[in-house]
């Protein structure tokens, strides 16, 4: 029995040692962590805001009618173009009933007065002559008179606007609606036979169509308030159209908004900027567009890859791993400048020769504070 014990011990010993001999082998055996370095170089750096907005014409206006009625004839097409008086559309007037009868019974009014006063003036103009009645007298109802002759010349001439919309023409006059600019009709949202009101100061009308010129050019876009301070008007920018990428036009930056408007959280500023548009290029309103604004620049500044940067998880510091022996990295702290999003400029913690580790992962020991470091 102790014979068969002492056996089992022994394999036991005997494979708990080759199993520690394995062990120690292949840890021994396994190939040194090696990793890529890159070293800071001297390069200059912008730093760019980016608006978005839309690119749209500077002068834009639409047509409403000036009196309620029926679109007769629509003589124009949208992309047309058009020059300041051309007839855009005609109007049919459909009169009111109940203006219309308002409008008879005031000349009925205004006939009965003019009768009397005439009556009166003749009357007066006889006696006058015949020296019964002062001067005085024979003027106050000539006065009378031509007053009464006017009003029932107003009279008529309002009904006749009621019914017919003008004072010419037959029962269907029409109402002409004409450019007041030269450009491009952009938009028609009516049709022949629409009915449209007309504007005045209790409601805007019914546009009929809306004209651009589209040889003057606007973009209006939004930036970051974390950006706006650092705006200046009349700086020149680049525009960029969202239908033409692979070109981009110049602008000059003309309003920046003293006001912000907070959108999602986040307070953006209102910017305009004249567009320098070619006439052989084709451009439409409305055109999504993005705005580049150079900040600021400086030129032959030490920077590296901002790849190349780890954050302390618990100070959140930036931070790089120099080498300082073979495959042996130090954790140094760095002081960052400008950055454009692909190099940032190192103003303290690295000189130019150092050799910065290139990680793909952040190490386990990031967590740590400065104390430990």
């Amino acid at each position: 029995m102790n014979k068969t014990l002492k056996i089992i011990i022994g394999i036991v010993l005997l494979l708990l040692f080759v199993w520690v001999i394995k062990y120690f082998k292949d840890a021994n055996s396994k190939a040194v962590e090696d990793f890529k370095t890159e070293e800071p170089f001297y390069t200059s750096i912008n730093t760019k805001a980016v608006a978005t907005g839309k690119l749209n014409p500077e002068e834009e206006i639409e047509l409403k009618p000036q009196i309620s009625g029926i679109i007769d004839k629509i003589l124009v097409e949208e992309g047309d173009i058009v020059k300041k008086g051309d007839l855009i559309a005609k109007i049919r007037v459909v009169p009111d009933e109940q203006s219309l009868v308002s409008a008879r019974s005031n000349i009925q009014t205004q006939k009965l007065s003019f009768d009397n006063a005439k009556i009166l003036y003749d009357r007066n103009k006889e006696l006058f002559e015949k020296g019964v009645i002062s001067k005085q007298d024979f003027e106050n109802s000539e006065l009378s008179y031509n007053q009464a002759k006017e009003s029932l010349a107003q009279a008529q001439n309002n009904y006749q606007i009621i019914k017919q919309g003008s004072l010419s023409g037959g029962n269907t006059a029409n109402t002409s609606i004409v450019a007041q600019i030269s450009g491009t009709i952009l938009e028609i949202p009516v049709r022949e036979g629409d009915q449209v009101i007309e504007s005045n100061n209790f409601n805007d009308g019914t546009t009929i169509a809306t004209i651009a010129d589209m040889s003057v050019m606007i973009f209006e876009g939004q930036v970051d308030e974390a950006e706006v301070g650092k705006l200046k008007e009349g700086e020149e920018i680049k525009v960029i159209l969202g239908a033409i990428r692979d070109k981009e036009f110049p602008a000059k930056l003309t309003f920046v908004a003293p006001k912000g408007i907070e959108e999602n959280g986040a307070v953006q500023f209102t910017i305009k900027a004249d567009v320098n548009v070619e006439e052989s290029t084709n451009i439409r309103a409305g055109y999504s567009a993005n705005a580049e604004i150079d900040i600021e620049a400086r030129d032959s500044v030490l920077a590296i890859r901002e790849a190349l940067l780890q954050y302390n998880r618990i100070t959140e510091k930036p931070f790089v791993e120099v080498l300082e022996g073979e495959n042996n990295y130090k954790k140094v702290d760095v002081e960052l400048g400008l950055s454009d999003g692909i190099n940032v400029e190192i103003t303290e913690g690295v000189a130019e020769g150092d050799k910065i580790k290139v990680w793909n992962k952040a190490s386990d020991d990031n967590n740590e504070d400065d104390e430990n470091r």
